[in-house]
C-alpha cells in the first residue's frame, strides 16, 4: 500500500495469473542437401511446396534428404530446414575468369559483399544461392534513354518506356540513374523451358539513396535483395566506365553503360558432394537451444557417424546439460543396405548395425527401415527412410491428442505415401527388433502400413523406455521451466514459493485430466528451500510424476462355460 499525505483513496494491482506459457514441441530439425536455396542458415517450411520452390527439386544427389523433409511436412507445417554446403560449392557468377565464391546466405552477402568494393572479382551478379543450378540465369540489362534503341530490345514490350531520370535523382539535381533489367532461364534448369522469365526489374536507380513515391529504396542492390529469388548484384554492371558514378548519391550525373543492352550468363557454379562433416556443420546449428525451438530431429539416411553426433551433441542431456539439455528427440533409420534387397538378412544386419552406433538414450526412436515411394519429380519409384514418418506421427499425435499419447498402432501410427515397405516384418522379426529398442512398421492387409512400437533407443527398462512418457516430461519440462523463469530475481521466501506451487498445480492438474499423468506432487518449501540453499541465491521445486503408461501387450481370454454355472463362480479362475 503506498503512503498518502492526505485523505484518499489508493488502488493497486496484484497479478497472481503466472501461468504456464505454451512452448513449440513438435517443430521439426533437419539439415540437409539441396540443389538451390539458403545454406548454413534456419529456414521455415510449411509444405512440400514451400519446400521446392525455396530449395529445388529433388534429383539423384538430394532426394534422400527431400522426400525425409516432405514426408514429415505430410504431417507438419512446421519444419526447420537448415541447407547443408560443402566448401565447394559455389555460386554461379557472371565472371567467367573470377575466382570461385561460396555466399551461403542473404546475411553473409549483406556484410561482406554488397557495399564493398570487389574489385570487379566476380562480376556485376552473383546467383543468389550457391548450386550448379545458378548457370542456367541470364541477366539482361538495359541503359539507355533512347527510344529507338529501346524499341529494339526483346524485352521492350514488358516496360513503359526507356529508362530516363527518376524523381528522386532529378529533383536532387542528378541524372540518368534509371535502367531496365529482365532475369531469364537460359538452358531451362530452373523453370523447365529455356528461355523463361523468371523476373523483371523496371526502372532500378543507379543512386544509392534513391526512393520512390512511397519512400520505398529503388537502388538496385537493395531492390535485388528485397525481391530476387535468383541474384545478388556486387560489382558495378559496366565496372571499368562507372565504376566511380554507380552506387554514388542521389545528386550525381551517372554514366550510362557502354553498350544500351547488355546481357550476362551466370557460370562457375558447382554442386559438390557433403560430408559427414558438412551435415555435422549444419546440424551443429540446433544444439543452441536459445537460437531456436525445435523438438523433433530428423536424419534421413545418415551415416552411422552423422547419428552419433546428432545423439551425443543434441538430443541428449549430459551431466553437463550441453546441446538442446533434453528437449527434443532424433528420429533414426537403419541404413539402406540393412533393409533393403536383404532377405532373410534384415534383423542381423540391424543387429551390426546398432551394435556399431553403440548408443543408449530415451532421447532417441528408431524405426526398422525404409519404404517404397514414387517421385513424381522424376517419374522414378525410389526407396527412402522412415524417420521423416515417425517424427511427423508426433505432430499428427499432438494434433489429434496429445504428446503423452502413443505415436504407434492403428488409431495415431499410420504411415503415409507408402508404396511399400522394403521390409515386412512378422511377428517374431518384430519381437527381435523390439528387444533392441527398435520399432517395427508393418503393412496389415487392409489396414495399411502401422508404426508398431513404441520404445525408446533404452536398454534397461524403465518408465522413459516409451516415447509417450518422454515426450510427456519433455512437455513438462519445457513448459514449466519457460514459466519458473519468471521467478528467477524475486526473493526466495513463502509468498514466491507458494506462487510456484500454485502456478504449477493447475498445470498439472490438467495434464491428468487429459490422462498424461496418474498422479503428482509439488514440493517447494522450506524442506527443499533450506537456508544453504537460500544463501546461494538458489531456488528447489520438485516436481513428482506418476506417467500414464501406453498397451503395449493384451491378453484376451475366450472361456466356454457350461450353461448352468453362474459367470461370478468362474471369473476369478480366468
Amino acid at each position: 500500500m503506498s503512503i498518502q499525505l492526505s485523505p484518499g483513496v489508493s488502488i493497486s494491482e496484484i497479478d497472481l495469473t503466472t501461468v504456464v506459457p505454451s512452448s513449440i514441441a513438435t517443430v521439426g530439425a533437419f539439415a540437409g542437401n539441396a540443389t538451390w536455396g539458403p545454406g548454413n542458415t534456419f529456414y521455415t517450411v510449411d509444405s512440400e511446396t514451400t519446400l521446392v520452390s525455396v530449395f529445388g527439386e529433388p534429383n539423384s544427389n538430394t532426394y534422400l534428404d527431400f522426400f525425409t523433409a516432405a514426408d514429415f511436412l505430410a504431417y507438419s507445417n512446421n519444419l526447420q530446414f537448415v541447407r547443408a554446403l560443402s566448401p565447394n560449392t559455389f555460386n554461379a557468377t557472371a565472371n567467367t575468369s573470377g575466382p570461385s565464391i561460396q555466399i551461403p546466405n542473404e546475411e553473409i552477402y549483406s556484410t561482406e559483399y554488397m557495399l564493398l568494393d570487389n574489385q570487379n572479382k566476380y562480376g556485376p551478379f552473383v546467383a543468389r544461392y550457391a548450386g550448379a543450378l545458378g548457370n542456367s540465369i541470364k541477366i539482361d540489362v538495359f541503359d539507355s534513354s533512347d527510344v529507338n534503341a529501346f524499341s529494339n530490345w526483346e524485352f521492350s514490350g514488358f516496360f513503359n518506356g526507356p529508362p530516363s531520370t527518376s524523381s528522386h535523382v532529378l529533383n536532387s539535381g542528378g541524372a540518368n540513374d534509371e535502367f531496365h533489367m529482365v532475369i531469364t532461364d537460359a538452358n531451362g534448369a530452373i523453370s523447365g523451358s529455356k528461355g523463361t522469365i523468371l523476373e523483371i526489374y523496371p526502372f532500378m536507380s543507379k543512386s544509392s539513396n534513391a526512393i520512390d513515391d512511397n519512400g520505398i529504396s529503388t537502388f538496385y542492390k537493395n531492390v535485388l535483395l528485397s525481391k530476387s529469388q535468383y541474384i545478388y548484384s556486387v560489382d558495378p554492371i559496366d565496372y571499368a566506365n562507372t565504376k566511380s558514378t554507380w552506387g554514388s548519391t542521389s545528386t550525381t550525373n551517372f554514366a550510362r553503360t557502354s553498350v544500351a543492352n547488355t546481357t550476362f550468363v551466370l557460370s562457375g557454379g558447382v554442386d559438390a558432394p557433403l560430408t559427414d562433416a558438412d551435415y555435422i556443420a549444419a546440424f551443429s546449428k540446433f544444439a543452441n537451444k536459445t537460437l531456436i525451438d525445435v523438438g523433433l530431429v530428423l536424419t534421413a539416411a545418415a551415416s552411422t557417424t552423422l547419428q552419433q553426433y546428432i545423439i551425443d551433441n543434441i538430443v541428449t542431456p549430459t551431466g553437463s546439460l550441453v546441446g538442446r539439455s533434453g528437449d527434443s528427440m532424433a528420429f533414426i533409420s537403419p541404413p539402406y543396405n540393412a533393409v533393403v534387397n536383404q532377405p532373410g538378412m534384415e534383423v542381423s544386419n540391424i543387429r551390426a548395425w546398432n551394435n556399431a552406433l553403440n548408443r543408449n538414450s530415451s532421447y532417441v526412436f528408431v524405426d526398422s527401415g525404409w519404404k517404397y515411394i514414387y517421385d513424381k519429380y522424376n517419374n522414378v519409384y525410389r526407396y527412402v527412410p522412415l524417420n521423416g514418418d515417425t517424427a511427423g506421427l508426433c505432430v499428427f499425435t499432438d494434433a489429434i491428442a496429445d504428446p503423452w499419447y502413443s505415436i504407434a498402432g492403428l488409431n495415431r501410427g499410420a504411415i503415409k505415401n507408402a508404396v511399400k515397405l522394403a521390409w515386412n516384418p512378422n511377428q517374431t522379426q518384430r519381437d527381435q527388433l523390439y528387444q533392441m529398442g527398435i520399432n517395427p512398421v508393418v503393412s496389415f492387409p487392409g489396414q495399411g502400413t502401422i508404426l508398431f512400437g513404441d520404445k525408446t533407443f533404452v536398454s534397461k527398462p524403465s518408465a522413459f523406455d516409451r516415447i509417450n512418457v518422454r515426450r510427456l516430461f519433455i512437455t513438462l519440462e519445457k513448459f514449466i521451466s519457460l514459466s519458473a523463469q519468471y521467478s528467477l530475481f524475486e526473493f526466495n521466501d513463502d509468498f514466491t514459493r507458494a506462487q510456484f506451487v500454485s502456478m504449477v498445480t493447475p498445470y498439472l492438474r490438467s495434464v491428468q485430466g487429459k490422462r498424461g499423468i496418474t498422479d503428482f506432487l509439488v514440493v517447494c518449501d522450506s524442506t527443499n528451500n533450506t537456508p544453504q540453499v537460500i544463501d546461494n541465491n538458489q531456488f528447489v521445486g520438485s516436481i513428482f510424476i506418476k506417467p500414464a503408461r501406453s498397451i503395449n501387450f493384451i491378453q484376451l481370454n475366450f472361456v466356454a462355460v457350461a450353461t448352468g454355472v453362474q459367470f461370478s463362480v468362474v471369473t476369478g479362475a480366468v
